[in-house]
């Protein structure tokens, strides 16, 4: 059985790597879990809680002699010196910014595992630390600038006075950016955002902010799809023409939100001094990529600085630490996440498996030896693009109704009718000719009415068929008995459609009217005053 350590961070770090539900999840694994006294304080944690959890509270050695430490931050130099021979380090440690601290750990021995290193493939987005921190951050990032912002964010029209709403600007949406976009947007800001990676725009669409494309000549987005989950480097037409758009919108939004980062590499710059110097006043920016070099001129990590024009610029780099206790559960749950991947017996014990590519991926060094960086991995969910294969346009479809067809009928329909009215006797041309003219208007008047106006359309059936009843009951005395069976057939069906056209007109009167008097009335009127009352003494 390997003993876990969890230690206390140094000042300025308020999270801890584990909760007491995680220290739970740990105990399950076969680990004896030891935490350093205090580790939990400014999260919110207590020993009491961790010692209830089934873990021991113990002095600082003690924990940092662990043979597996569980840690937030990258260690300094005192704090590897109080690592066990052998031990196992699991922290962020940014390997590919701080090869000093790989060549550090490796002197010593140490196996280290950077959990700021996972891949982005799906099995592993339940150990994705740099995912769950950058939620937080990019919620947190709203909440900082609301906080310094002189407005509400959502727009308002009260007696006093109209309220426009804020315009928030999202450059980058990664996970960080989605979040951003989502507080912003959910508190009634008119957000926008812009991000190389064409394959987020729906992403962004769908939690209500409007994605600002940046077109560029020819099909470079495609070259700018992600491969490993993470933004890569633009092109030079793409910078130059995402540039233009951050000097347009700087000088219409009121809140910049800026996090764009690229694994490896500088912060690339987003925001120039004169974009900033264009902006309103009491206008505010965050940039998150502040501790990689920002995003923006002038703005300095860990700082709040304002400008000669009197824009804020917020460069804090702990924002997760800001919410210390919802981020250390986080954090904790992705640590269990991945020692759960490393103990696949449940014993107690870590066994590293560099056939998988996320123990790989993870682990930066091995047994003193140095294996970052790990091989590519391929996670795009984007499929390069095909051209499609050009596909031979489909034969018109001929309608059957031609112009010489339509000619043709009507000519033998005209025929027809000719024939009918010349040779039959007096007076079935004059009553045929009625019934003609009778069905085609009808036809065309019913039949280019709306489908809505239908039902109203009752009444004016139902003064028909009273014509018909009429002319049914001047039929019924004929002494022709087939004349008689026709037409007392035709009173039926026509008082069949007067009654239920008057009873379905009805209905719908009904529907439409309000009643003054009765119960149903009194009711409503008292609801109506009881309303006014109460309105009255909202006021």
């Amino acid at each position: 059985m390997s003993t876990v350590g969890i230690v206390a961070e140094r000042p300025g770090e308020a999270r801890v790597s584990s909760s007491p539900s995680s220290v739970k999840k740990l105990v399950s694994l076969g680990y004896d879990v030891v935490v350093e006294r205090g580790a939990g304080v400014n999260a919110a944690f207590t020993d009491d809680a961790f010692a209830a959890a089934g873990a021991r509270i113990v002095p600082r050695e003690n924990a940092w002699a662990a043979d597996i430490v569980l840690k937030v931050a990258p260690p300094v130099d005192d704090e590897i010196a109080l690592l066990a021979d052998g031990a196992t380090l699991i922290a962020s440690l940014s390997p590919a910014l701080r090869p000093d601290l790989l060549a550090a750990l490796s002197q010593r021995g140490i196996t280290a595992l950077a959990l700021d290193a996972v891949p982005r493939i799906s099995r592993a987005q339940s150990m994705d630390v740099l995912s769950s921190m950058a939620n937080i951050s990019g919620y947190r990032a709203v909440v900082e600038a609301a906080h310094e912002f002189g407005r509400f964010f959502t727009g308002q029209v009260t007696a006093a006075g109209k309220v426009p709403p804020a315009k928030v600007l999202v450059a980058g949406a990664g996970v960080a950016g989605l979040a951003a976009i989502g507080a912003a947007s959910s508190m009634g800001a008119i957000v926008r955002a812009t991000d190389p990676r064409p394959e987020v725009a729906d992403q962004v669409r769908s939690i209500g902010g409007e994605y600002l494309a940046v077109e560029v000549a020819g099909d470079q987005n495609s070259a700018m799809q992600s491969a490993d989950g993470y933004a890569k480097q633009t092109s030079e037409d793409y910078d130059r023409r995402a540039a233009e758009i951050y000097s347009e919108q700087a000088r219409e939004v009121d809140i910049v939100i800026t996090t764009a980062l690229i694994p490896g590499r500088p912060a690339p710059k987003l925001l120039t001094a004169e974009d900033v110097a264009s902006m309103r006043p009491g206008s505010v920016i965050v940039d998150m990529a502040a501790a990689q070099g920002g995003n923006v001129a002038g703005s300095v990590a860990g700082e709040r600085v304002v400008t000669d024009g009197g824009v804020i610029i917020l460069g804090y780099t702990d924002l997760p630490s800001r919410l210390p206790t919802q981020s250390s559960q986080l954090y904790g749950n992705n640590l269990v996440s991945l020692l759960m991947l490393l103990t696949p017996h449940k014993d107690g014990r870590l066994t590293l498996d560099f056939d998988d590519v996320v123990q790989r991926s993870v682990t930066v060094v091995r047994d003193g030896e140095t294996t970052w960086p790990p091989p590519p991995v391929q996670v795009s969910a984007a499929p390069p693009r095909v051209a499609p294969a050009p596909v031979a346009a489909p034969a018109p479809k001929q309608p059957w109704l031609t112009p010489v067809r339509r000619a043709v009928l009507v000519a033998i329909g005209l025929a027809a009718l000719f024939l009918l009215t010349a040779f039959s006797p007096d007076p079935i041309p004059r009553h045929f000719t009625v019934l003609v003219l009778a069905t085609v208007i009808g036809f065309y008047v019913i039949g280019n009415v709306h489908h809505a106006l239908h039902t109203p359309l009752m009444s004016v059936t139902n003064a028909i068929s009273g014509i018909i009843v009429v002319g049914a009951i001047v039929q019924i005395t004929t002494p022709d008995l087939a004349v008689q069976v026709l037409a007392a057939v035709a009173v039926l069906v026509a008082s069949i459609n007067i009654f239920g056209g008057f009873a379905v007109t009805r209905r719908m009167l009904a529907m439409f009217s309000r009643s003054d008097a009765g119960p149903g009335g009194a009711g409503s009127g008292g609801a109506g005053r009881g309303g006014a009352r109460r309105s009255g003494a909202g006021r």
